[in-house]
């Protein structure tokens, strides 16, 4: 898979050097459960600490389906 660039507020979660998209989605789960940000009742739904909150556009939880979508939109391809 050809790498693409995470600007810097991605950056802040995954580092900022270029990865392939399925790198950066590994990197963006290991933080996510590295941190315990997994919803306990409800699976599919991501809780944002500070760094993924600005990644999720200010939201405090997304889903893992909307997550995918937020995350395309800090990629430089």
């Amino acid at each position: 898979m050809k790498p693409v660039q995470p600007d810097d507020t991605l950056a802040a979660v995954v580092g900022s050097k270029p990865l392939p998209r399925s790198e950066l989605t590994k990197k963006l789960w290991d933080y996510i459960k590295k941190n315990k940000l997994q919803d306990a009742k409800k699976r599919t739904q991501i809780n944002a600490d500070d760094s993924l909150k600005a990644v999720f556009n200010g939201k405090k939880q997304v889903s893992m389906f909307e997550m995918t979508k937020l995350v395309s939109g800090h990629i430089k391809a």
